[in-house]
């Protein structure tokens, strides 16, 4: 079921897409919907595989690999349409690239979940720690749902939009920004446990 779950959020992305590229403009508010659909089932399916004692080592890698590709293919589409610049999703493919692959070898190696994988108290805190992986979540699920705001919302309150509609641009933009912060400093333990453990072999 949690795989199901996973594999769900993937066809809204899908959804998701098309919308942004396709739809109207009451579509596209309609898509901020679906995006938050997106974001609710990636806590979702980790609820219902600890609830059901689905957790596995695929379901982990799976839910990683679904994770990443939601969030690859929506920083790389906002920036294709223009919302976004490019330097943003480039950070995350090579930053992903990096740990993910460390994390997987690793995962691959003992066995374990990527999120177990961390030795460090700080690595542990950043990287695995339920209240940094749900801030990071939220702050992803804002801030795309901003960006897809941006879409409709000139059509829409085209009176109200001249004025005011640069407060939310400079909010999206911030808040991408302040993401791919975050996304940085979860990244560095995981590179730096891993060529901790290779200089020790």
């Amino acid at each position: 079921m949690a795989n199901l779950i996973t594999l769900s959020r993937l066809l809204l992305l899908l959804v998701v897409i098309v919308i942004i590229y396709f739809g109207s403009a009451l579509m596209q508010l309609f898509g901020v919907l679906v995006m938050i659909m997106v974001f609710v089932s990636d806590g979702l399916d980790g609820y219902v595989a600890r609830k059901r004692n689905e957790a596995s080592l695929f379901g982990a890698l799976f839910d990683v690999a679904a994770d990443r590709i939601v969030e690859l293919c929506l920083w790389v589409v906002f920036a294709h349409i223009g919302s976004l610049p490019v330097w943003i999703p480039l950070v995350y493919i090579a930053r992903g690239i990096l740990t993910d692959s460390i994390r997987a070898s690793e995962a691959q190696g003992h066995r374990q979940s990527p999120f177990a994988i961390m030795q460090s108290k700080l690595g542990k805190a950043l990287v695995a720690g339920r209240f940094m992986r749900g801030f990071y979540a939220v702050l992803k699920a804002v801030t795309f749902c901003l960006l897809m705001l941006l879409l409709p919302l000139p059509e829409l309150l085209p009176d109200l939009w001249p004025d005011y509609g640069y407060l939310l641009e400079i909010t999206a933009l911030l808040l991408a920004g302040f993401c791919v912060f975050i996304c940085i400093v979860r990244g560095l333990p995981v590179v730096v446990e891993f060529l901790y453990k290779q200089r020790s072999v």
